[in-house]
């Protein structure tokens, strides 16, 4: 049993720091005091179509020269005396949630706050309210120091109040801005335009705007396909490459992915506009993609998902997992219809969005298996799609870096080419490959392979050719250059420096410990110095017509110092 000293107390609650904290932790700013309102109307409407069918308008005054007062007011279900003073002078009450307590589908809101976030621009808050279930009108004044008092309206004053809600605001001098006309029209926009009730803005001239119009991303399938276009240049700033309708049914999402006609900046987060009910959620969600998904800007709409307290995210939950595995395979299915059905546009996609694509790719094993194949890479034979390269070499072989790879194209057969995977993320792609495309090989190519397999001069001049190597690496022996003799294509090329890259990790490697110090430093320094070794190799060419002078130069002289500029215009560019 519980003493009288132990006895269960309610909480305090201070409301200037429960204001404090929506403003600085919940909510990204003072101007969501008009979605909350709108938000706290629209859910008014919606219980009164329950009730008995009416209703649908909302009413916006702002600030005006005539009147420091902002007025919102609705033909919803209203409140009666009861309702006023339980539901809105007690924080995280709604009326919003069904007999289990659980958030209403066809709501909006649901946690209670949202008319405190008015706290945010003024220091009190005045509603008038007449339920539509019956009983008279009723005012609610709310105070920012956490007082309140709740009359009934009798007389003339209470019947000049219209069934539904009439929320009065007085901003304070600083927040004023927020509240007139332009301001207004502004967030009405942003806001609401896409809820399915009308919404009027009163213009200081007698003139009413209304902001609302359909949403036609919606429902793409049925929607015009140029009205869609122009809906995604509005968003994008340019004309989307393409529109992709989008449909989740389990989780009410619908909308539209426009293809976005250039690349985005890399880091760029992912930005899809989201509503909820017709409400904007978000101008830019970043989580409803996959990561891969990075090359569209989607607008969609969702009864399903469910909105953070500040309404202006998604909890990660299984619904939004399902929806996001949804979409990528809304996205995937149309990359592969592109590859089957429309190679030419996949081509242009594809030239646009590769760089990315390559990025994400690298450790995404999804787009990798979706998008790879189809990329391009050069090669020494021309570009090609490494699905074009796998079906006719088996057999792929890469240089790692463009130097490497401009060394090795020109002594590459025809029939093998060399793959450039220099350029950035091509190399662990390439090695990717057989994971990606069965019965393929990929290895790295090294340069005395390729020497190697070229024509070797004929048999009858192999005495002469051999003389010429050992004159030849004589006269550069300064330079720690191997020199071979081979015949290849084109002609008018004397010579190709080449490095292997085996023999280039090796010395590196010593040189690295040699620097480093220590008993194994000084042995492999000792090693390294003892060991004179080729740190490349010039390949002269036996079709060209220079190196054939040189073979019967007998000048010692000229024989050197033309030897050392074929060799030095072979040397790789630094």
């Amino acid at each position: 049993m519980t003493s009288s000293s132990e006895a269960s107390r309610p909480f305090q609650v201070h409301l200037r720091g429960v204001v404090e904290l929506l403003s600085r932790s919940i909510y990204s700013g003072p101007a969501v005091y008009l979605r909350e309102l709108l938000q706290n109307a629209h859910d008014a409407i919606s219980t009164r179509k329950d009730v008995d069918g009416a209703g649908g308008l909302i009413t916006i005054t702002p600030l005006s020269p005539r009147s420091d007062v902002l007025v919102v007011q609705d033909d919803g279900v209203g409140l009666d005396l009861n309702e006023v003073a339980d539901l809105l002078a007690t924080v995280g009450r709604s009326s919003k949630r069904d007999v289990l307590d659980m958030p209403r589908g066809d709501r909006l809101g649901q946690f209670g706050i949202g008319l405190l976030s008015c706290f945010m621009i003024a220091d009190e808050i005045k509603v008038l309210s007449r339920s539509a279930r019956g009983g008279g009108a009723v005012e609610w004044i709310g105070r920012a120091d956490g007082t309140f008092t709740v009359r009934p309206l009798e007389g003339a004053e209470g019947e000049a109040v219209a069934i539904g809600t009439r929320v009065e605001l007085r901003p304070r001098g600083d927040d004023a801005e927020l509240a007139r006309e332009k301001a207004v029209l502004e967030l009405a926009r942003n806001y609401a335009e896409y809820l399915p009730l009308s919404i009027d803005v009163d213009r200081a001239d007698g003139r009413q705007s209304r902001i609302n119009k359909p949403a036609i991303f919606a429902n793409p399938q049925l929607a015009d396909p140029a009205e869609l276009m122009a809906l995604g240049q509005e968003l994008l700033g340019a004309r989307p490459v393409e529109a992709i309708p989008l449909s989740v049914p389990s989780t009410g999402t619908t909308g539209v992915a426009y293809v976005l006609p250039y690349a985005p900046s890399p880091g760029a987060k992912q930005a899809t506009r989201a509503y909820l009910g017709g409400m904007l959620l978000s101008p830019s969600l970043d989580d409803l993609l996959p990561e891969w998904g990075f090359f569209v800007r989607c607008i969609v709409t969702t009864s399903g998902l469910h909105p953070t307290a500040s309404r202006e995210g998604v909890i990660e939950d299984s619904a939004l997992a399902e929806t996001r595995e949804a979409l990528g395979g809304i996205l995937r299915r149309w990359v592969l219809s592109m590859a089957a059905t429309r190679p030419a546009s996949l081509a242009e996609f594809l030239a646009v969005h590769h760089l990315g694509l390559r990025s994400v790719a690298v450790h995404d094993d999804e787009l990798a298996a979706l998008i790879v194949p189809h990329l391009r890479f050069e090669t020494s034979a021309g570009t090609s799609t490494l699905k074009e390269l796998a079906a006719a070499h088996p057999r792929l072989r890469y240089a790692a870096t463009v130097e490497e790879f401009r060394q090795l194209a020109p002594l590459a057969k025809p029939d093998e080419p060399v793959v450039n995977g220099g350029y950035v993320y091509d190399e662990p792609l390439l090695r990717r490959v057989p994971q990606l495309i069965p019965g393929v090989s990929v290895e790295r190519a090294e340069a005395s392979d390729l020497v190697d397999s070229l024509a070797e001069p004929p048999l009858t001049q192999r005495d002469t050719v051999h003389a010429f190597e050992l004159r030849a690496e004589e006269a550069l022996s300064d330079l720690e250059c191997a020199v071979t003799v081979r015949g290849f294509a084109p002609s008018d090329v004397p010579a190709i420096y080449v490095t292997d890259q085996r023999v280039l990790g090796a010395t590196r490697r010593r040189e690295t410990a040699a620097d480093a110090g220590g008993l194994w430093g000084g042995l492999l320094g000792k090693l390294d110095n003892g060991v004179e070794g080729p740190r490349g190799r010039l390949c002269l060419n036996w079709e060209n017509r220079l190196v054939r002078t040189l073979v019967g130069t007998t000048d010692g002289a000229v024989f050197r110092s033309a030897l050392r500029v074929v060799c030095v215009r072979a040397l790789p560019a630094v």
